[in-house]
Parts: structure tokens; C-alpha cells; sequence
């Protein structure tokens, strides 16, 4: 079995396959969520092999997205072409992103939980800084019925989703979806089998 050091290592070895991790299709939370979705511009964070990039350059949308693994981000180029989809992608952690400020119209943040508490306070905030004022947000993620399934995700508590922290932490948003629920997830083989599951979709607030 392989061992590791550091998470990027940990991550640079699991996309390092012939096929996607995660799948080639979208997030199926997002997908169902496109009528929420503004046009302009988006985000997409922590983005691993492109499949949620692609799928927003695919409506329309002018897609920045970034991930720390250069694995993933080699792959997400290779899907984008596969598409005939233009994603400006970048190999980058979320600490050395370059956040600008009120920049898009739309920023998604799909399954992205390697952060615990305080770390995600934080990119929680630069999320929202960099969202437009009437710009969407779109959040999916395990909820904590999760260490339940054991089907992915990251196996600590405090790691995981509810809709008090959904709202505590987007209070200058006009909630437009916000639900936990359970369903089977078939997203390539790291996301597999029924899941406990949190979605929210937020319309940020006019200053």
C-alpha cells in the first residue's frame, strides 16, 4: 500500500490513472441547478480533472478553475479538448490562488472538503469576496449522515456539511436551494454507493 507525506502527494497518485477519479459528467447537484446559474463568468475551485469546468464551459459561461494536483489539472485539459471547451485552468492551491476581488458572476465549489473549520472559514470568505454582488454560489458536499455510508468523502466530522453552516456562513445570501439529503452517487469510482449529501445555491446580496 502507498504511503504519504503530504496531501498533494496523496492526490497527485490517486488522479494518476488512466481514467477520471470522479467521472467525465458533472456534479448531477450542479446539473440540476443550472437554471440558478448567472451568465458572464464562473469559478470553479478545487476543480480535480475538469468535469465541472468543462460542464460550465459548456452553458456558456467564461471558466477559470484551478486545483493543486498537476495530475488533475493535465487531465482537465485533455477533457476540455475531448469537449471542444476553452477553461482557463491552473495548477494552484486554493492559498496561492490569485482571489480577485467581485470578479465572477458564478463560483462552484464541488465536494472540496480537505478543509477543516478554520481553513474553511477562510476560503469560505474568499469565495464570497470574489463572487459579484448578485453572483451565484454553488455548494455541494457530504453532509454529516456521511460517516454513515463511508461511500467518500473525508471521514472526519468537523470536514463535513449542514444547512446551519450553509447559512452561517453565507448570511449576506438570498438562499436559493438548500437541502440535505441521501442519494446514490455514481461519480467514477471515488464517489460511489448512496451518500449523505448537502447542496445550497446562494444569490449574493447587493452591498
Amino acid at each position: 500500500m502507498a504511503t504519504f507525506t503530504n496531501p498533494l502527494e496523496r492526490w497527485q497518485h490517486r488522479f494518476d490513472i488512466d481514467g477520471y477519479l470522479f467521472g467525465e459528467h458533472p456534479n448531477a447537484y450542479l446539473a440540476s441547478q443550472q437554471q440558478h446559474l448567472k451568465s458572464g463568468t464562473a469559478l470553479s475551485v478545487a476543480d480535480g480533472e475538469g468535469r465541472n469546468s468543462v460542464w460550465l464551459a459548456k452553458q456558456g459561461l467564461a471558466v477559470d478553475a484551478f486545483d493543486f494536483s498537476s495530475n488533475a489539472v493535465r487531465k482537465a485539459h485533455q477533457l476540455a479538448a475531448s469537449h471542444h471547451a476553452q477553461v482557463n485552468f491552473q495548477c494552484s492551491d486554493w492559498q496561492s490562488f490569485n482571489w480577485q476581488a467581485a470578479h465572477y458572476d458564478n463560483v462552484v465549489g464541488i465536494f472540496f472538503q480537505f478543509a477543516g473549520p478554520e481553513q474553511r472559514a477562510q476560503l469560505f470568505a474568499r469565495m464570497d469576496a470574489c463572487l459579484k454582488p448578485g453572483g451565484v454560489l454553488v455548494i455541494q458536499g457530504y453532509s454529516t449522515e456521511q460517516l454513515r455510508f463511508n461511500t467518500g468523502g473525508p471521514g472526519e466530522l468537523d470536514h463535513l456539511y449542514d444547512e446551519a453552516l450553509m447559512r452561517a456562513s453565507f448570511p449576506d445570501y438570498e438562499v436559493l436551494d438548500l437541502r440535505t439529503y441521501e442519494a446514490e452517487v455514481a461519480e467514477g469510482t471515488a464517489h460511489k454507493g448512496m451518500s449523505g449529501l448537502v447542496g445550497f445555491v446562494g444569490k449574493k446580496r447587493a452591498v
